[in-house]
């Protein structure tokens, strides 16, 4: 009997031993998997070769601040944290009674600046008063003219009595009279002629007033145009489509000029900002397309364009940029911003919202 289990014992591991070289399974996954971790790995080596990742990217866009340009206390709200809005829909109304009355005052001084200057085809004060002037000039020319004509008639009748009086016509009182005369004339020419350089004076004084009448009608007009812009910007509207992020006013709340009310989110105007490495930036130029991935969708692609590269790296726009001449030096990669523009979005279904994770694939070649 023990003879008999010795025996087969060698059987039958000679048994399992054909049996192992007759399946030849093992062997054919074996080489399936070597296969196929080859073919990835070579796919996988062939896309990196042609492609610029990073990872360090995200959803940008424009959010706009929407600014207070005058103040008051706050009498309407008509927007709520993550609201949407549209353009020019007034957000926020301030109280104006005070602007009003600014208005009115603003209306009341350009009245009496046009009842004194005559604007826009009305007869001013000091239109009138040039007027005025300018018809007394005329009065004193007359005047001239008049006092000459006697001046040669007196001239005439001077000499005519000195003929008489040598030939012993008239008496020399008669001469004496036609000198008076005419000495009278003399002066009265003179008189009139000073009343002439007056008349001038005045004409050329109301003139000046006219030029100051109308500086003050501009200045007047520019205060009211000004007093109806303040009014105006009482009423505050959102310059662009979007969502209303940080509301940070309340009715009844005091804004001063300048303070941020809240923020609109941009409908529009979304891309990619993508920080490369500066070793990457060699393969990497404007008009390159560009595949991205978002982590909130996961399987969803979109595509996109670089737009532009920016001219320094992000740590120099950091609030306390690194001095490599301080003396602790520690060479660190940086990371330049490029700017992507989307060419094709996720869908409706997957709305881009800024600051969402993102991870950019550079077609390089």
């Amino acid at each position: 009997m023990a003879t008999s289990a010795i025996e087969t014992e060698p059987k039958s591991a000679s048994a399992a031993a054909a049996s192992s070289r007759r399946n030849p399974l093992p062997f054919v996954i074996l080489a399936l998997a070597l296969a196929g971790g080859g073919y990835w790995g070579y796919n996988r080596w062939l896309w990196s070769s042609s492609h610029e990742s990073t990872d360090n990217a995200q959803i940008d866009g424009r959010i706009v601040p929407v600014i207070a340009r005058v103040g008051g206390y706050v009498r309407v709200v008509n927007a709520g944290d993550n609201k949407h809005v549209d353009a020019a829909s007034p957000l926020v109304i301030i109280d104006d009674s005070e602007y009003k009355v600014k208005v009115a005052q603003a209306d009341a001084d350009l009245a009496a600046a046009r009842a004194t200057s005559g604007g826009r085809g009305i007869e001013g004060q000091a239109a009138a008063l040039v007027q005025t002037t300018t018809s007394q000039r005329a009065v004193t020319d007359a005047q001239v003219i008049a006092a000459k004509a006697q001046q040669t008639r007196a001239q005439q009748d001077l000499d005519r009595a000195k003929d008489l009086v040598a030939k012993q016509i008239v008496s020399r009182a008669s001469l004496d009279a036609a000198q008076a005369a005419f000495d009278a004339a003399v002066a009265n020419v003179v008189a009139t002629e000073r009343q002439v350089n007056a008349a001038q004076s005045s004409i050329s004084g109301a003139q000046a007033g006219v030029r100051l009448a109308s500086a003050r009608l501009l200045a007047a007009e520019a205060a009211r145009d000004n007093a109806a812009l303040m009014l105006s910007y009482t009423s505050i509207v959102t310059p662009v489509t979007g969502t209303v992020a940080k509301k940070l006013v309340e009715v009844g709340q005091l804004v001063q000029p300048g303070q941020t009310l809240m923020s609109v989110v941009s409908d529009t105007g979304l891309y990619v900002t993508a920080n490369f490495k500066e070793t990457q930036l060699n393969v990497i130029h404007v008009g390159q397309k560009v595949e991205f991935e978002v982590d909130g969708y996961a399987g969803a692609k979109g595509e996109g364009e670089i737009e532009s590269i920016s001219s320094a790296t992000g740590a120099r726009f950091a609030l306390l940029p690194p001095d490599n001449a301080t003396g602790n030096f520690t060479k660190v990669v940086q990371r330049i911003p490029v700017r992507i523009r989307i060419t094709k979005d996720l869908g409706a279904d997957r709305p881009l919202r800024q600051g969402m994770s993102v991870v950019a694939h550079v077609v390089t070649k």
